[in-house]
């Protein structure tokens, strides 16, 4: 009977779904057993095992279907290499109250500066703090929204981009929309509209949107919406990667006495143009003088050319 009882309990944690605790059974009655816990405080413990499991695996699934292009954290992130930036401000971003308000998030600023890297490590800590998050690039917004538009689908794309808690859109204004993808980005906007928060990173200012969505006013409804309930922060600074390259000797800015060099070997045909341009200048006059005692006298206003 004592054989049959182990084999019992794993079935009946399996059936209940306790997987952690059936797994780590032993050795968790054994710790119990060294701490002297009594009956309720040896439950805690394994309804504690079981939630950081199940915590866990979450975790892992939420990471997957968001999409990260690559790992990326806020340890990792250089601020000192960009000074327009604020640690604090972005240290309470990542605390995701503004998720849970249904903010949005700005970020902009010129390509390299670390805006990806920014909404990468912002969506992991949304993740982290119990957040859905879908990460996906602006062109491709538009592109699954219009296939979805022209196969009748348009309202089914547009509750998949609505679903999740924090929607991050990377590099709008790369390339520019069409009047009509500019009119479906606005649904998708509206749409979550105080209901979800958005991520976006874009390399124009917000005073540019109008060209990159092909269509001002389209623009400015854009805008509103997500500036309503917004954290907007420009990144002014040198590209992260262009930084690399002139560390690694890939890239490097023409020296100043090179540029003087230039100067002035331009100057040294400069000069003998002029010359040349002041000797036949004066060739010129001579000929004139010479011959304009040869030539017919021609009374003002007449025409030389008319018999």
């Amino acid at each position: 009977m004592r054989a049959i009882v182990p084999d019992r309990l794993s079935d009946m944690l399996t059936r209940l779904k306790l997987t952690a605790v059936r797994d780590q059974l032993d050795g968790l009655l054994d710790e119990a057993g060294r701490q002297e816990l009594s009956l309720r405080e040896t439950l805690v413990l394994l309804c504690e095992r079981e939630i950081a499991r199940k915590d866990e695996r979450r975790v892992e699934m939420t990471f997957k279907l968001a999409r990260f292009p690559f790992v990326r954290d806020l340890s990792g992130f250089d601020f000192s290499a960009q000074p327009s930036l604020d640690p604090k401000q972005i240290r309470e971003l990542a605390s995701a109250r503004w998720i849970a308000n249904g903010e949005n998030v700005l970020l902009l600023g010129p390509p390299g500066v670390g805006k990806t890297h920014l909404a990468v490590a912002l969506g992991r800590e949304a993740i982290l703090a119990g957040h859905s998050v879908q990460f996906v690039a602006a062109t491709t917004v538009v592109a699954q929204l219009a296939k979805g538009h022209g196969e009748g689908r348009l309202e089914e794309r547009l509750a998949q981009f609505a679903k999740p808690k924090l929607l991050i859109i990377d590099e709008l204004g790369y390339l520019p929309f069409e009047p009509n993808a500019a009119h479906l980005f606005f649904q998708l906007v509206s749409r979550r509209y105080e209901r979800g928060a958005i991520l976006l990173t874009s390399n124009r200012s917000v005073g540019e949107w109008g060209s990159v969505f092909s269509d001002p006013v389209v623009a400015t409804a854009i805008l509103d919406r997500l500036l309503h309930h917004s954290h907007v922060i420009t990144i002014r600074g040198d590209s992260y990667r262009l930084k690399e390259k002139r560390r690694s000797g890939l890239l490097q800015k023409p020296a100043a006495p090179e540029a003087k060099s230039e100067k002035k070997s331009c100057s040294k045909p400069l000069a003998r143009y002029s010359a040349m341009t002041g000797a036949l200048r004066e060739r010129l006059a001579t000929v004139l003088q010479t011959t304009r005692g040869s030539l017919p006298h021609v009374a003002a206003g007449s025409n030389p050319d008319v018999a």
